[in-house]
């Protein structure tokens, strides 16, 4: 009877499932490693963009494109329709503007390009164009740091910049150039 070699064929056996399991250990992972969600923008196409803060609403925009970075707190906005800044929880302008930068954490944004700005329910129907604004929600600034066309009726003022003061009901008018008729 001839002896079969148990001994080296269990040594042979236990040598390559040891180098096999070793090649697994070190082979596992090596491949590509999916993105995390947290580093993949989101891009929203038509939809409206509305922010809170708090128990009251700060503004809102109508939108064609929107970019908004991995953690959702920053992002750009492009055709901008319908946007409405509030002023004590109630519509006070309407914006549209080619693009606007927006910081969602702190409800500032700053809009650039073609920007229209008109008060709703204004009686005199005034309106603004320029192609800079800035708003600063915690001080509830609206500020127009270029050249702005105010409309009134058939008449338009150019105004160097315009800051309006939403907490103090104020508006300051930078230098002024055009003409207006005043009627009593």
């Amino acid at each position: 009877m001839k002896r079969r070699p148990w001994k080296r064929i269990g040594i042979i056996a236990a040598i390559v499932l040891g180098a096999w399991v070793t090649i697994g250990i070190i082979l596992a992972g090596g491949g590509n490693l999916p993105p995390s969600p947290s580093s993949i923008s989101m891009n929203l196409h038509g939809g409206h963009v509305v922010t809170n803060r708090i128990t009251t609403k700060s503004w809102t925009f109508d939108y064609d494109k929107a970019n908004l970075s991995p953690d959702g707190l920053t992002g750009s906005v492009d055709g901008v329709r319908n946007g409405v800044v509030f002023r004590k929880g109630k519509p006070y302008l309407r914006i549209s503007a080619a693009h606007i930068q927006l910081d969602i954490q702190s409800l500032d944004f700053t809009a650039i390009g073609k920007v229209h700005v008109e008060r709703i329910d204004d009686p005199q129907h005034r309106s603004f164009d320029t192609d800079l604004v800035t708003w600063t929600n915690n001080a509830k600034l609206l500020r127009m740091d270029h050249p702005a066309y105010v409309h009134s009726g058939n008449q338009t003022l150019r105004i160097d910049g315009i800051t309006v003061d939403f907490d103090a009901n104020t508006i300051h008018f930078g230098k002024l150039g055009g003409g207006v008729e005043i009627h009593h």
